[in-house]
């Protein structure tokens, strides 16, 4: 494969991961009946209503922010850690 190739598909492979293509993909192999999909709808709206509730009390510092995982490479020692990342630059 050349190289813009590869280039090529892991951009699509990634945006098919942040548009949650793979986890339809997955969910869809099988059938699932309508109280099935009903339950797993609600405890979604459940997790991503407590998540946006724990990222608004971290902003308003009611919460203490988690603590980033420490990062290691292959031979499993610690990497340096890097600055923030800059969006859009």
């Amino acid at each position: 494969m050349e190289p813009s190739a590869r280039f090529t598909l892991r951009v699509l492979k990634k945006k098919m991961q942040r548009e949650g293509l793979f986890r339809e993909f997955k969910r869809r192999r099988f059938y699932e009946k309508p109280s099935e999909q009903t339950v797993r709808e609600k405890g979604e709206a459940v997790r991503r209503i407590r998540k946006l509730a724990r990222k608004k009390a971290i902003r308003e510092c009611l919460l203490a922010a988690p603590k980033p995982k420490q990062r290691l490479d292959a031979q499993g020692k610690p990497i340096a850690a890097r600055g923030p990342r800059r969006v859009g630059a």
